[in-house]
């Protein structure tokens, strides 16, 4: 890439052709008659040439050059992922959108060599954040209106050593179990498996008829073995009091031989989540504040259980990085109402 000064007594059509534009160029009138970044051709040569001006600054595509719409097209192309597609190109920047309903998957390190490249510029959401069909995920944008291609090759070899920066995990279709303590009201309960329905209908998966043990262990045991029997692929547990290791319902886990994988998490609201295996399966302990609210530690975990993860002691550990979650956050959580704001705490 070459960049001159063109002076208006020695510029022609021809060696305008093939420029490139550093700079709008307008008429006496003001109207832009060339735009910054336009490659000249014969005819907006012509335009050009036939306005006003003293100068102007123009840089010369060279053997091993890129213009930025092609850059930007060969970028776009080598960070989409699976569940995501190329969506348009306007003002200079590439958008991608998923394709599904999904959580979002960004491979942080390769999309952090990338952008270590002069001149490359992607940036997406967050990481695992749940998005819907036709939702913007990233932008692809070259900054230079001319690149080195050895930039895009470089580039294009991270993003397929990575397998794609960008990907949006679908959900699975899973049969969902659930058990309450009977010590629940009949208000609470008709609440609670409304916004427990609400929630998994969204996931695309099934939730069983909520099941009510009473206050003994045993009684734990036989509803969750009751709920795996009827086909339940994960489990989800509510009243429990979570500070009580004598609770029916880690008495229960106890008589079934289940693992517990983490007792409490790093954020809040939720931090008295809970998360056990038995069987080959999930079980999620809902924190109290969880069975009404849609903004909690179980709507960050659920939906990782749901496409397809399995969630331990590590995992839920990291969720302090951001585990202050406040109305600010919305975005991190499923938006389970078309006619209520994503993540709306009731």
């Amino acid at each position: 890439m070459k960049a001159i000064v063109q002076r208006r007594d020695s510029a022609s059509i021809e060696a305008l052709t093939g420029t490139v534009l550093c700079h709008d160029v307008r008429d006496g009138g003001g109207k832009v008659v060339g735009a910054k970044g336009t490659r000249l051709d014969p005819d907006s040569a012509r335009v050009v040439l036939a306005a006003a001006w003293d100068e102007i600054h123009v840089l010369v595509i060279e053997s091993g050059d890129l213009h930025e719409e092609e850059a930007g097209s060969r970028l776009a192309s080598a960070i989409v992922g699976d569940g995501v597609e190329i969506k348009g190109y306007t003002g200079g920047q590439w958008t991608l959108a998923s394709t599904r309903r999904g959580l979002l998957a960004i491979a942080t390190d390769a999309l952090d060599e990338i952008n270590e490249h002069e001149g490359i510029a992607v940036f997406t959401l967050w990481n695992g954040q749940p998005v819907e069909p036709g939702e913007g995920v990233a932008k692809a944008k070259v900054t230079p209106l001319v690149i080195p291609e050895q930039t895009l090759t470089a580039v294009e070899g991270v993003s397929r050593a990575a397998g794609g920066i960008t990907a949006v995990r679908g959900f699975r279709r899973h049969t969902v179990g659930a058990v309450a303590r009977e010590k629940l009201e009949a208000k609470q309960r008709a609440r609670f498996e409304t916004a427990l329905s609400e929630k998994i209908d969204w996931f695309g998966s099934r939730l069983l008829p909520v099941r009510y043990a009473g206050a003994s262990a045993r009684a734990v045991a036989d509803e969750m073995t009751a709920l795996r029997r009827e086909g339940a692929e994960v489990l989800i547990v509510a009243g429990a009091s979570a500070l009580d290791p004598l609770d029916p319902v880690f008495g229960g886990l106890e008589l079934l031989g289940a693992r517990m994988e983490r007792h409490g998490a790093p954020a809040h609201p939720g931090s008295l989540l809970w998360v056990a295996r038995w069987d080959g399966a999930s079980v999620l302990g809902m924190p109290t504040c969880g069975m009404f609210s849609q903004a909690t530690t179980f709507d960050l975990v659920l939906p990782r259980i749901l496409a397809g993860e399995r969630i331990g002691n590590r995992e839920v550990a990291a969720l302090g990085h951001g585990g202050l979650l406040s109305r600010d956050m919305a975005y991190r959580f499923p938006p389970y109402r078309a006619s209520a704001a994503r993540g709306e705490l009731e």
